[in-house]
């Protein structure tokens, strides 16, 4: 959705003189506005995917104030309208939250007051188009090829996925260099789904498989082969048909079913355990690993002939931390996935969290962001994640975001921490902070916060 004005404020005033000073009053606050003088004016002006807020008087020549409200909502819920009125009661007040007001300030007001109420309110506006944008993105990358499931933006991502349409269907062995958590296996489902074959995908973890029957799982046994062997059994490798067999951990497989595998590989045929005859192998061989293989050989913990037959084909996968910006999108994704799952409502972040989540370097890579994403939609993150240390210069690491959501997302954590220590009392917690009951009341309100959530039982 297009951002047509560049205004960060509609301001919606009849008196003239009052628009020109509130005007006034945003434009010294650094904010952009454009002001009307009737709802009519308001929404021939507005377009689809204004990017700023509306402030409105709700007494107007023609359709009111609260009539705006009505049909703004209608065509955007999620835009922040902010009433203004020398003639509100309590009474307006509430119905014009409950019709769906972002705020309410009654004539007079403080500039300062009414700067803060607008930056709050375009926080929000700018949280809820990014969440829009990563919604589409998202979207974009669902649909299509094989390798569309592999979420991301960046560069690093789009070389993998075209990596992968190049591979996929020519069905050649692939080697995968990646750290822990960062999707090989996925990568390996692509690359199946990119051959084109109707044979299964078979993943075997190399580390977890106990060596006394590695060879029977892979290869397969007659009747007879070994003790406890009743009958015959198709081994991995044949079960796949001309689909695929993953092998995750690979340098984890022992050095004597290397030799084995080797052969395998070089044949391109399977030899049942206590069979004297083998089986053309149909399937494509897809490997994985987080060590350094070449290493492994030289320290003789890993065959070098064996390395040079898998890496036939290598794809390298970038860890998490070489691709920050694709963090906003995955984690939208799994938090979707978590909210669906587990029947949650799906939670929103702030601009300063979501740079200290991108400042982070993940070492668990995708799998730990996943897991985070759960923790999180089930409400037991209550902080961001430390940033990554700064760089030996000792230069700071400052969040990519706007100074106002920054100090924002901190008074929020603040307000949090002190309702949980006042056991949810806003005077209590008031008096923790050094806010007046009111005071705290309307920033508990702007936040979005329960303070009767924070009591005890």
């Amino acid at each position: 959705m297009a951002w047509t004005q560049p205004s960060d404020v509609l301001l919606v005033e009849d008196d003239e003189h009052v628009r020109l000073a509130t005007m006034q009053s945003l434009r010294l606050a650094g904010l952009q506005a454009h002001g009307v003088d009737s709802a009519e004016a308001a929404q021939a002006w507005l377009k689809p995917g204004f990017a700023g807020v509306v402030v409105c008087d709700v007494q107007l020549p023609g359709d009111s104030g609260l009539q705006l409200l009505h049909v703004l909502r209608e065509q955007d819920p999620e835009l922040p309208v902010i009433l203004v009125t020398g003639h509100g009661d309590i009474g307006m007040a509430v119905e014009a939250m409950r019709d769906g007001a972002w705020d309410f300030i009654e004539k007079p007001f403080s500039a300062e007051h009414f700067v803060e109420v607008v930056r709050r309110a375009l926080a929000q506006r700018r949280l809820v188009l990014e969440n829009r944008r990563l919604k589409a993105q998202l979207e974009d990358q669902r649909g299509g090829g094989p390798a569309d499931g592999l979420l991301g933006a960046s560069a690093a991502m789009e070389q993998v996925r075209t990596l992968i349409n190049t591979l996929g269907p020519a069905r050649v062995d692939v080697l995968i260099h990646g750290e822990t958590g960062a999707g090989k296996e996925v990568v390996a489902r692509a690359l199946h789904a990119a051959s084109g074959a109707r044979g299964a995908f078979v993943a075997i973890n190399c580390g977890a498989l106990p060596e006394s029957v590695f060879e029977s799982e892979i290869f397969g046994a007659e009747a007879g082969a070994y003790t406890g062997a009743n009958k015959r059994r198709i081994g991995k490798l044949e079960f796949a048909g001309d689909g695929t067999v993953f092998l995750d951990e690979i340098e984890s497989m022992p050095l004597a079913l290397q030799v084995k595998m080797l052969r395998v590989l070089q044949e391109r045929s399977v030899e049942r355990l206590g069979a004297n005859t083998a089986h053309p192998l149909a399937c494509r061989i897809v490997a994985a690993t987080k060590a350094d293989l070449l290493a492994l050989a030289r320290e003789g913990r890993f065959r070098e002939d064996l390395f040079y037959r898998l890496d036939v084909a290598s794809l390298m996968l970038p860890p998490l931390r070489q691709r920050r910006e694709d963090i906003p999108l995955l984690l939208g994704h799994f938090c979707a996935q978590a909210a669906e799952r587990l029947q949650r409502p799906l939670p929103v972040w702030s601009a300063a969290q979501l740079a200290a989540w991108q400042a982070r370097d993940w070492p668990g890579n995708v799998r730990e962001l996943r897991n985070f994403a759960e923790r999180w939609v089930l409400g037991l993150v209550n902080e961001a994640p430390p940033p990554a240390t700064p760089a030996a210069s000792g230069a700071a690491v400052l969040p990519q975001a706007p100074l106002d959501e920054a100090l924002a997302a901190v008074e929020r954590q603040w307000i949090v921490q002190a309702l949980r220590e006042s056991g949810g009392n806003v005077a209590k917690a008031g008096e923790r902070l050094g806010l007046a009951r009111k005071t705290l009341h309307d920033r508990i309100r702007r936040l979005g916060l329960d303070a009767d959530a924070y009591r005890g039982p």
